[in-house]
């Protein structure tokens, strides 16, 4: 007889989506993350940003540019996020 397999668990991976605010850095870009939460004593909704540090191995994401994050294991003293991919591009100006 063969014994049943393990049922083998994903591990799921979190993902953001947010603006790019800086890619000063090589292979280095910074993303705003807006999230929208109501005020605990008042009940207004109130927006709460984050900034998160995530590679871009290839220096292809500029200002403005809208991706998709995902947390991976820690790059450097800062960064633990890899860009996974572009959802909407900068508009020019």
């Amino acid at each position: 007889m063969t014994e049943a397999q393990p049922a083998v668990k994903e591990k799921t991976v979190r993902t953001l989506v947010g603006k790019v605010v800086s890619d000063k850095r090589s292979k280095t870009i910074t993303v705003l993350i807006e999230r929208r939460t109501k005020h605990e004593l008042y009940g207004k909704i109130v927006a709460k940003t984050s900034k998160y540090h995530a590679h871009d191995e290839n220096n292809e994401f500029k200002n403005g540019d809208v991706v998709e994050i995902s947390e991976s294991r820690p790059i450097s003293k800062t960064k633990a996020w890899v860009v996974t991919k572009l959802v909407q591009k900068a508009r020019e100006v």
